[in-house]
């Protein structure tokens, strides 16, 4: 069976766009508006994709549900796998009472509510997200959040604010692999091009972030702690995106902007502690002596009683234990990116990851099992593509490798260092499965919606429709990687969806290819924060599930304001600082 694409079945441009927004507009709409749990949202969304891929723009059937039992396997091992092991490593780190140290070695630092949201949302939570990505810098730092006595809301959106910048560069690199593969553009120019943008929203986040949270003045009362977040992480993710590589970008953004705002802290205080109204309040001055007692009999040095917050003194070896999870987890993952130990593991444990021939050379393409009815039986065409090229369809069950095993394995080995049993972690395994469960369901009936809206060709269609745009294009190209985002929930699968698609359209337009490609990643990372993936990953780790149209409506507008900044950025670079566009670098070895 083979089957090309139809990108106006109307014969009307404008109808088979509305058309093919259907499936948004559905699963939004109930989101949001008519607060349909996430889950049946997923659901309704991808089953809406099947019948207008089918109905509208006459997808055989057979295609039509393999594309969409591919994107659920997709989002089961890739994404899903992901979240679930690594909220399970916090679980482990929740049940062995180490996430109390944690929580209270942060606040030990600082009981600025302000400065702990820069430190675990936006340093610690960029962190994650180079290591592991997909959703798990918002499930590990929102739950991370509530332990220090954020309400469950506050937790979710800020996280989801921050939850931005980094994503570029989640998971090694993922999402710049993915774009360079698709557009056929170098991935040190891409890389470099994204490190020239990114880097100016990552000096605005965290004050964009402060300020969600409280007024100007408060805001500016923090401003050289923002100021010392945000400029440290900036000038990394420039230098190593430029000079270096694209897959220690994060880890090394959030690495140095941790290690300089806790330096920065020891020289500079606020002048006044910022707390929630909802937060427990103590005696303004503490007791005249060199010790505090609270009223369960603790003590801790008077210096450290900030009259909001009783912070508990731990050793060096305490505090060192109690991060030892995240440290392993840290380990795990960079050591499943490498990619000498990736291809080793990928041969080892799946047959069809390289196949040899029978005149000796290796398959082409993506690796993995062909997917049936599938695989190259449908094909792109102009203008999508220069001529019509079939669509690859391959499931790499790469089960070993996958980055939710490295943080599995995390898990495990953290559990025994803590004293844990083989049947007590599986017993919060089940626990961690049960509370996940219906994230779960939403992440991988996403992801089907997702791969039916790309082999249908939907994605395409809604893409011309911003080619149309002219001179703006620049501005409205971004905005389509933050549709990809949206519609995906990755920036991986933005890049994946809509690469090539950037490519032809600023060649046709005499825009620099590398400049938009650049632009749907970046673009794509403001729609981190309203995908319903990363909802529904942020309320079932802040246990507010039934919340989410809430959390939508709140981070919509943050999320078309943010990327309205990145969109006159690339402007600024399409037709003002074109010699700032980069051509033939090379990564330093």
């Amino acid at each position: 069976m083979q089957w090309t694409q139809i990108y106006d079945p109307f014969g009307h441009w404008w109808l088979s766009t509305l058309v093919a927004a259907l499936p948004i507009i559905v699963l939004f709409g109930l989101l949001a508006g008519l607060k349909v749990k996430p889950h049946w949202c997923a659901i309704a969304g991808a089953a809406t994709a099947v019948v207008v891929a089918m109905m509208f723009f006459k997808m055989p059937p057979a295609l039509a549900a393999m594309s969409f039992g591919y994107g659920v396997a997709y989002g089961l091992l890739k994404i899903a796998w992901i979240v679930l092991a690594a909220v399970y490593l916090y679980d482990i780190s929740v049940e062995t009472g180490q996430f109390e140290i944690m929580k209270e070695s942060v606040a030990g630092i600082t009981a600025d509510r302000r400065l702990q949201v820069l430190l675990v949302a936006f340093c610690f939570g960029a962190f994650i997200e180079g290591a592991a990505g997909f959703g798990a810098p918002v499930a590990i730092a929102g739950a991370f959040m509530i332990g220090l006595g954020f309400k469950p809301f506050h937790a979710a959106a800020l996280n989801l604010i921050a939850n931005t910048a980094p994503v570029a560069w989640g998971a090694i690199g993922t999402p710049v692999h993915a774009l360079a593969a698709v557009s056929g553009l170098p991935e040190s120019d891409l890389n470099a091009m994204i490190g020239r943008i990114l880097p100016f929203t990552a000096v605005i986040v965290p004050f964009w972030l402060v300020k969600t949270m409280v007024s100007w003045r408060e805001t500016f009362e923090v401003f050289p702690a923002i100021a010392v977040v945000g400029i440290s992480f900036a000038l990394t993710q420039f230098f190593w995106s430029n000079y270096v590589d694209s897959n220690l970008v994060d880890i090394m953004g959030g690495v140095v902007s941790i290690v300089a705002v806790l330096i920065f802290l020891r020289f500079w205080k606020p002048k006044k502690i910022w707390r929630f109204d909802y937060d427990d309040k103590a005696p303004a001055l503490p007791p005249p002596s060199d010790k505090v007692t609270d009223d369960m009999g603790g003590e801790w040095p008077a210096d450290k009683f900030d009259g909001f917050l009783k912070v508990r003194t731990y050793t060096a070896g305490q505090i060192l234990r109690a991060w030892t999870p995240f440290a392993i987890l840290s380990l795990f993952v960079l050591l499943w990116g490498l990619p000498s130990i990736k291809l080793a593991m990928n041969q080892a444990t799946t047959p069809a990851f390289r196949v040899v021939l029978a005149n000796g050379k290796v398959r082409p393409g993506p690796p993995g099992w062909d997917v049936p009815y599938l695989h190259n039986a449908i094909s792109r065409a102009a203008p999508i593509v220069t001529k019509p090229t079939p669509e690859a369809a391959r499931y790499d069950f790469n089960w070993l490798s996958a980055t939710g095993t490295a943080c599995f394995f995390a898990a495990i080995v953290s559990g025994f260092l803590l004293g844990q049993g083989p049947l007590q972690l599986l017993k919060i395994f089940w626990r961690t499965l049960v509370r996940m469960r219906l994230a779960m369901v939403a992440i991988s009936f996403m992801l089907g919606l997702g791969f039916v809206t790309r082999y249908a060709g939907l994605d395409a269609v809604l893409g011309l429709a911003f080619t149309r745009t002219g001179w703006l294009y620049p501005f409205f190209g971004t905005f389509l990687g933050w549709l990809g985002v949206a519609l995906t929930g990755s920036d991986t699968s933005s890049n994946a969806l809509f690469g090539s698609l950037q490519r032809i359209t600023s060649q046709q337009l005499g825009i620099d290819p590398v400049l938009m490609c650049a632009a749907n990643s970046a673009g794509g990372v403001m729609g981190k924060m309203v995908d319903a993936q990363s909802i529904t990953i942020a309320t079932a780790a802040t246990e507010q599930v039934g919340n989410e149209g809430i959390i939508f409506r709140f981070v919509a507008w943050h999320s078309v304001a943010l990327c309205s900044i990145v969109g006159i950025i690339v402007l600024l670079y399409a037709y003002v600082f074109r010699w700032a566009v980069p051509h033939g670098l090379q990564f330093v070895k």
